[in-house]
């Protein structure tokens, strides 16, 4: 993704009739929904995977869904069933490994979202309130910010006004926390950057990993 970017904006559709495929191998993975391929005549080739938004990488789980996408992808061949091209030089496709739809795996372990505005294949929507119900990656906040708003500048400001002087305390670090519940109280309300060292929206992993 690009910071302040209209994704796909300005597609160059591919139609059906002149449908294109893609194969070659994996050789960096930029975020949640984009890598670059190496065809085996030696072009790099950027992908845009298509009907997904994973999170920026500056956002909640933006360095957890890329990481999803390099376990799923990297140094492995790919199949890209191209859709369009943007207007950022990028190739929009749905991505199969060994026949799995890498957009619709990422979708499922709540890596990205259904990209709405461009989204067609229903059962990527069923996937995503699957993965919602069961609170999988992002969804384990109870009100992730779509990137399509974080984008736009509407990301949310910690609440530490009243909420901070009234039932925060002075905790700073992991080994001080009791739960989970109430790390993540530490981060989410108090605004203690602290707990969440690598940045991915989950504080201290080790009392809330799984959760």
């Amino acid at each position: 993704m690009l910071r302040g970017l209209g994704v796909l904006l300005a597609l160059v559709v591919v139609g059906a009739a002149t449908a294109e495929t893609l194969t070659g191998r994996v050789v960096s993975v930029s975020d949640g929904d984009t890598l670059t391929l190496l065809t085996a005549d030696r072009q790099r080739v950027k992908i845009r995977l298509a009907e997904i938004d994973a999170p920026e990488q500056d956002q909640p789980f933006g360095s957890r869904s890329k990481q999803s996408l390099s376990q799923l992808a990297f140094n492995k061949t790919v199949t890209v069933e191209v859709r369009a091209h943007d207007d950022y030089g990028r190739t929009v496709g749905v991505v199969f490994v060994a026949g799995q739809s890498l957009d619709a795996e990422q979708v499922r372990r709540g890596m990205a979202w259904v990209y709405r505005q461009y989204a067609t294949t229903p059962s990527l929507y069923t996937l995503e309130a699957e993965a919602k119900a069961a609170r999988r990656g992002l969804w384990a906040d109870s009100n992730p910010l779509p990137p399509w708003d974080w984008r736009h500048g509407e990301a949310p400001k910690p609440a530490i006004s009243a909420a901070r002087n009234d039932s925060c305390g002075s905790k700073h670090r992991c080994g001080e926390m009791a739960s989970c519940a109430e790390a993540r109280f530490y981060l989410d309300t108090c605004g203690v950057k602290s707990l969440d060292g690598d940045k991915d929206g989950m504080p201290c992993e080790s009392l809330c990993a799984g959760q």
